[in-house]
């Protein structure tokens, strides 16, 4: 009887696994493995900020332009020392609050070939690319509603 214990409890770890990892490999929604972050602003004074930030950290690129789609405002970021194409989403959750989403990212010379931000499903994979994209673009943006927030206080 004891020996059934650890059979039942690994039958059940193993259904949990593969039941997650079909679950993810569907990923539902239109962007089902974008990486979100909730800001607590408008999503109109998002796209303003974003804009600033693009041209103060030289992130703007010529291949794409931003644009409105539906309930999605698609935005392009470069990297120019990498030749890499970041793309990145705002959805208004409410009007005081947005979510940003960082899709994913593509070498500037490919026709096509995104590469979803949560791609792979072990965490430490996509884990280099999300901490680039929060440090390079996430991060200055907070910077600067930070001290929009402090400036209208």
């Amino acid at each position: 009887m004891k020996r059934k214990y650890p059979l039942i409890i690994t039958g059940i770890l193993v259904f949990g696994f593969l039941f997650y990892y079909i679950a993810w490999s569907i990923s539902p929604g239109s962007y089902g493995k974008a990486e979100t972050y909730e800001l607590n602003i408008s999503e109109e004074t998002l796209i303003e900020i974003i804009k600033q930030v693009k041209v103060e950290e030289n992130l703007k690129t010529n291949s794409f332009t931003d644009h409105k789609n539906g309930h999605w405002f698609s935005i392009y970021f470069e990297y120019k020392d990498k030749n890499q194409i970041i793309h990145a989403l705002t959805r208004p959750k409410n009007k005081e609050t947005t979510t940003f989403y960082f899709s994913g990212y593509k070498n500037k010379t490919d026709r096509g070939n995104w590469i979803d931000a949560n791609e792979y499903f072990w965490w430490w994979k996509n884990s280099k690319v999300k901490k680039e994209f929060e440090s390079r673009i996430l991060n200055k943006i907070e910077q600067k509603i930070k001290t929009q927030a402090l400036n209208t206080d």
